[in-house]
């Protein structure tokens, strides 16, 4: 018995070794695929801030969605106004920081961003899709919340 526990416990760390090998490889191509195209976002999303910290939120809200969205008036000018309240309360803006980027494959890309206002912050969450050879906004979310993402952080270090 003790022989088929130990022989059936090597068998599963060489599938895990080589699984995990696998996933190492398959990362590192993923680095050097990297779409040229996604460079646009990144251009686009530092046009997104400028037009934020100049204009205001409005104004880049209709920037980030564009003609093609297909977010009807109503949402958007719901959207817009949320933002505006939740800006207000926020204080002047001060800049953004990139907290993290996130890709299912060469189609769907996650941006989360720290948008730094004087009084407290608020996180950007820009998802864009790719169907064929052009991005477009698929997904904008924002909130206040980016404390509570840490607190959860650090409880977590702690429970190790």
């Amino acid at each position: 018995m003790k022989n088929k526990i130990i022989y059936l416990s090597l068998i599963f760390f060489l599938i895990a070794g080589c699984s995990s090998n696998d996933v190492k490889d398959k990362k590192a191509n993923d680095v050097n695929d990297y779409p040229k195209s996604e460079e646009v976002l990144h251009l686009t999303l530092d046009s997104f801030f400028k037009i934020y910290k100049e204009t205001g939120s409005a104004k880049a809200v209709d920037f980030i969605f564009g003609s093609d969205s297909g977010a009807t008036p109503e949402q958007l000018n719901e959207l817009k106004d949320r933002l505006a309240k939740l800006a207000l309360v926020a204080g002047n803006f001060e800049g953004y920081e990139s907290i993290t980027q996130q890709r299912i494959g060469k189609s769907l890309v996650y941006y989360s961003y720290l948008v730094k206002h004087d009084i407290q912050p608020i996180r950007f969450i820009f998802i864009f899709y790719k169907a064929k050879d052009k991005w477009r906004i698929y997904k904008f979310k924002f909130d206040d919340e980016v404390d509570t993402e840490l607190e959860e952080a650090g409880k977590l270090y702690f429970v190790k």
